[in-house]
């Protein structure tokens, strides 16, 4: 759960969306880059408050000196969800919002150029036409109509219906990323039981994306400013956790987690694996996965010239990955074992990212926090750090803004030591 009130905004990136060849024109000339989708969430928690609350505060920042305000971040997001549901929050919240009810991705992004060009001065790329530029007022945003709630629906609870429409925007979101409609998925926080309520069996974001996606080998990443941790098993029990953990599903997931910092910008991953019993195993004393499963898992992805060392103890692996000073990604064996780290350092500031899918997805690092929903004081800067991050991710490897700081290793990368001390 996101702590209960609201802190400043940290600023967003200049970083801009790749161009490419599915990109449309603006009017102008000038091109503008792909959408990026925002799924609302379970409409019972918190997450239709922090999309409005980041849309909001994004719409009201100017564009940097070099760029055109055409391609300003607030006409390249789009909103999967109930146009309903977000109007009536959006009054309740006193947001200047327009929300505006669209059929498609491609109407979304003509409802957006529109109101650029109905509400934006167009002209140079200089410091007159920074400070000529004014955002819309009130701010659009375009809504691809994905559910009809009912005004009563209630706040703060399970509810099938709420489970249902946010799947239902999960899908249509990933159908058109896939499709190459949109740049990038970005998700709001969803309620597993409202999603088996309604008929779901999947228990989570990861596995929805990858069944859509017909890929097998995903696996969740969680980071921060501070520490990366990509998870060997996901939603399941301890027992069954443990079960699932084999040599290739390891050495799978080191892999995944060496191809995916990569792709994030670090030429060069230290990957540290993580033990599965109290000590790594203490020489198999204290169980033997890490000999017979995890070490050799580690050895097989080493001679395949990735970077991964260990087993090493969970109980003290993740210090020395903060800061990213000996680690660029913990492997963790299970959900409990990467996540509580990740969190402790400052849930409001984590992303989580989908790795190994075909196209780009981040999220919120925390839940639909019932608790507080209804409120007005949730808290949007994790679904911020998500978006600023989904954008980064959407650049081109050889652009010309630096990665962010949950994307590039603080320290240069250097070769690990290939076996832990007993601890």
């Amino acid at each position: 759960m996101p702590p209960s009130h609201d802190h400043p905004e940290p600023p967003v990136a200049d970083a801009l969306v790749h161009m490419d060849a599915h990109t449309g024109a603006h009017p102008d000339g000038h091109r503008t880059a792909l959408p990026i989708a925002i799924t609302m969430g379970d409409a019972c928690g918190i997450g239709p408050e922090i999309v409005l609350k980041a849309l909001a505060a994004i719409g009201t920042e100017q564009p940097a000196i070099t760029t055109h305000p055409s391609t300003h971040l607030s006409t390249r997001l789009i909103v999967y969800g109930d146009p309903g549901l977000l109007a009536g929050t959006a009054r309740r919240l006193g947001l200047p919002l327009a929300i505006t009810a669209c059929d498609s991705a491609a109407q979304a992004a003509a409802v957006l150029d529109a109101a650029l060009d109905s509400g934006c001065d167009g002209t140079g790329a200089d410091d007159a036409a920074r400070a000529r530029y004014s955002p819309i007022t009130p701010i659009t945003v375009a809504v691809v109509a994905c559910s009809d709630l009912p005004d009563d629906l209630p706040i703060g609870r399970i509810d099938a219906r709420a489970g249902l429409a946010a799947h239902t925007a999960i899908v249509r979101a990933s159908r058109d990323a896939i499709a190459g409609q949109i740049a990038a998925v970005v998700t709001a926080p969803i309620h597993k039981e409202a999603l088996r309520a309604a008929g779901i069996q999947h228990p989570g974001h990861t596995e929805i994306l990858a069944e859509l996606a017909g890929a097998s080998d995903v696996r969740m990443m969680l980071a921060n400013h501070e520490l990366r941790t990509i998870l060997v098993t996901i939603h399941v029990s301890l027992r069954e956790a443990i079960e699932q953990i084999t040599l290739a599903a390891v050495a799978d997931t080191i892999t995944i987690a060496h191809t995916g910092l990569k792709k994030l910008g670090i030429a060069h991953p230290r990957i540290a694996v993580a033990g599965l019993n109290p000590h790594a195993g203490e020489g198999g004393l204290m169980g033997r996965e890490e000999i017979e499963i995890i070490a050799p898992a580690i050895a097989q992805a080493r001679a395949q010239g990735i970077d991964a060392s260990g087993p090493w103890p969970g109980d003290t692996v993740f210090m020395r990955a903060r800061g990213f000073r000996d680690f660029d990604v913990v492997v963790a064996m299970y959900h409990d074992q990467g996540l509580i780290p990740v969190k402790y350092l400052g849930i409001e500031e984590g992303v989580n990212i989908t790795v190994g899918l075909p196209f780009i997805r981040t999220s919120v690092d925390h839940g639909t926090a019932f608790d507080i929903a209804g409120q007005g004081i949730a808290d949007a800067r994790s679904l911020r750090a998500a978006i600023d991050l989904a954008i980064t991710l959407c650049k081109p490897s050889t652009g010309d803004a630096a990665p962010s700081s949950m994307t590039a290793p603080a320290h240069p990368a250097s070769s690990s030591i290939n076996h832990p001390p007993s601890a």
